[in-house]
């Protein structure tokens, strides 16, 4: 009897164990997919400001301005003092993803979520940093006036709810004429 009641003692303290860890893993693995789909949304706010920025439509409206022609117009970011956060959207060029898709002849500006089930907002953050000469240009580049403009586009994906924004950056050079 003593010895049926311990071996019913050890299963039921097994069983909690197991139920324990099995809920853990299930928090780990939501936690998981929820930064999955955040990193995703902000992987398609980046690729969003590219698109834009290589739509030929929008670079040849007079009207519309693509987002890294309007960054150039700022002030540089000072990469030692300054940085390109996801939470400031006064001092940055904005544009978002939502669940429309990017659309050719559009500049990105309307509010609304990038997927609906679950909410996951997607948003950009675009900056110019500095003008700087070409490397790995030819010697025809580098001998005429072009150099590059150099710009950091920060990505942004936050699921509705959630205090974590997950972010990704690209670092974009682009020739244009020299500013001097």
């Amino acid at each position: 009897m003593v010895f049926a009641l311990l071996v019913l003692v050890s299963l039921t303290v097994l069983g909690i164990a197991s139920v324990s860890s099995g809920l853990l893993q299930n928090k780990m693995a939501v936690s998981l997919q929820t930064q999955t789909l955040a990193f995703d949304a902000a992987e398609a706010a980046i690729a969003g400001v590219v698109f834009e920025s290589e739509d030929s439509t929008v670079i040849s409206d007079l009207v519309m301005i693509d987002p890294l022609t309007q960054a150039r117009q700022n002030d540089a970011l000072d990469m030692q003092n300054e940085a390109l956060r996801c939470q400031d959207n006064e001092s940055w060029i904005n544009r978002r993803v939502t669940s429309a898709g990017l659309s050719i002849g559009a500049q990105h500006l309307e509010q609304g979520h990038y997927d609906t089930s679950p909410a996951i907002d997607s948003w950009s953050r675009t900056a110019y940093v500095r003008e700087q000469a070409c490397l790995g240009s030819s010697n025809v580049i580098s001998g005429s006036h072009i150099t590059c403009h150099v710009f950091v586009i920060k990505g942004c994906g936050q699921m509705e709810g959630r205090r974590s924004i997950v972010a990704n950056s690209l670092t974009a050079a682009v020739l244009a004429p020299a500013s001097q």
